[in-house]
């Protein structure tokens, strides 16, 4: 699809009429974003995404969901976003993207094209929406390929909205200043709010922190709360990266998973309490620096 150059004194970023943005971070690095659900991949097709990272032109999100993407948590229902609206301005260096995700969309599960709710089928989808919350009591690769060989397809329908997320990204590398409003939620009955930090886990397979620990691949595990001051997951030689802190009030967890053709995301991600109504927090793009 042809770009248009969109200009604020020097080149910014680039749009197509479907609401691409690229924006750049370094001669080899830049970071994308969508107003429509894509990259469409796997269980997530019709979920909005975050900040998607792109290195030598390749978006390196998987089935991640991006950078600061919220998840809301009802008493009934676990609440994602399917449709959203971008803004996109420039000041100086510094970038600012205002995405408002509108929470509209819950799961469900499918037995070959029908639609079951069944009481075992009502378990089955809380055990796959805990994918995207990150509780270390669930362990779901061989949940998915058992669903797989008997069958059962998750999909995601669309419903009456819970209120919007207005997530704004002030993007100046190496940073990203991530806030996050939840004033625009239905507040009664939520149970906990979770924003996801996510990208592919066949690129970012190497995890260190501030307290010397390095993991790769599979020792990563689906869960684990960081104890540390700040994290990391990066490729292996380490050419592009990003960082993430603790911040007060909130549980930062790592993760990641693969499953080929189910399973690929790799992410940091905070869990936060129901009574929050602004949260903020930093990314760092590690390897953009280098690259300049």
């Amino acid at each position: 699809m042809p770009l248009t150059q969109l200009r604020s004194g020097d080149k910014l970023f680039t749009k197509t009429q479907t609401q691409e943005y690229t924006i750049p971070v370094s001669n080899l690095l830049s970071l994308r974003l969508y107003s429509d659900t894509r990259p469409r991949y796997h269980h997530i097709a019709d979920l909005q995404k975050g900040l998607i990272l792109v290195h030598r032109e390749k978006e390196l999100v998987g089935e991640g969901t991006g950078f600061g993407v919220p998840i809301v948590r009802y008493r009934n229902k676990t609440y994602f976003s399917g449709s959203s609206t971008v803004q996109v301005s420039k000041k100086g260096s510094e970038t600012t993207v205002l995405k408002q995700f509108v929470l509209d969309m819950i799961s469900r599960e499918q037995v070959k094209r029908v639609q079951i709710e069944t009481e075992a089928a009502r378990k089955l989808r809380t055990r796959f929406e805990e994918l995207y919350m990150r509780h270390k009591h669930w362990r779901l690769l061989p949940l998915a390929n058992l669903s797989k060989n008997i069958g059962v397809q998750k999909n995601f329908v669309r419903v009456e909205p819970r209120g919007k997320v207005a997530i704004t990204y002030q993007i100046e590398p190496p940073l990203i200043h991530v806030t996050a409003n939840f004033n625009l939620l239905e507040r009664g009955s939520i149970q906990k709010i979770f924003l996801l930090n996510e990208q592919g886990s066949k690129y970012f397979t190497k995890h260190l922190d501030s307290n010397g620990v390095v993991l790769l691949d599979e020792q990563i595990g689906a869960w684990e709360k960081v104890e540390s001051h700040w994290a990391c997951f990066s490729t292996r030689n380490g050419e592009v990266g990003f960082r993430l802190w603790k911040v007060q009030d909130a549980i930062l967890a790592r993760g990641r998973e693969f499953l080929k053709g189910t399973f690929d995301w790799i992410g940091l991600d905070y869990e936060l309490g129901p009574e929050k109504t602004k949260f903020e927090y930093d990314i760092e793009i590690v390897g953009s620096q280098k690259q300049r």
